[in-house]
């Protein structure tokens, strides 16, 4: 791995060193499967927001679909190379702290990829507020979460009961499934998960 002086992932800088550089091994490069079966599955097109959405593949990819969809990164230079990947979609992204964004109108999907494992595990609580927080009763947290006992990070592994326990006050998991198209860095260690919103929860 290369040596990198930025130390601390809650930093802009640290992601920004690591874009300018190439070192990007959590970058599939393109839409992974689950997704891809999640919109067509879906029926309908969802208000979708990527948060964390580095090179943000995956908002072309619904935008081309019909979906409403933003994607925000606190680095710039994470949202430089998510603009020059999405082409035409590049309005679409935006630099933006998770914590203080505020959706233009409700969110009916967050999609997660690679967001919650990229921040130490003592910020998870506060990400799951949030995003019990913007998202209404019946709207869905979907993506990939990544389960590992490692200590170091990013990315940092979390354990099934943790997520339930940072999870299950605000959302039923509707969809557990393994996945078949892994990258490296990721391959055994996640899963495909669809959370709801309960309903009567603040």
């Amino acid at each position: 791995m290369p040596s990198f002086a930025a130390r601390d992932p809650l930093t802009p800088a640290f992601w920004d060193e690591r874009f300018e550089r190439g070192f990007t091994p959590w970058d599939r490069g393109g839409v992974p499967e689950a997704l891809r079966r999640f919109v067509q599955d879906a029926g309908a097109p969802l208000r979708c927001l990527i948060p964390g959405c580095g090179a943000a593949y995956e908002l072309a990819y619904l935008c081309e679909a019909g979906w409403d969809a933003t994607a925000i990164d606190f680095a710039p230079a994470a949202v430089a190379a998510a603009r020059a990947a999405v082409g035409a979609w590049e309005g679409r992204v935006q630099q933006a702290d998770f914590f203080a964004y505020e959706p233009p109108q409700p969110l009916q999907l967050i999609y997660e990829r690679a967001f919650l494992c990229a921040l130490p595990r003592a910020l998870w609580p506060q990400v799951a507020a949030r995003w019990a927080a913007l998202l209404a009763p019946g709207a869905l947290l979907a993506g990939y979460f990544y389960f590992d006992d490692g200590l170091r990070g990013p990315p940092f592994g979390i354990a099934r009961a943790q997520l339930d326990g940072l999870l299950a006050a605000h959302f039923d998991c509707i969809v557990d499934a393994a996945v078949g198209d892994s990258i490296a860095i990721f391959e055994g260690k996640e899963r495909w998960m669809v959370w709801r919103r309960k309903a009567g929860q603040a």
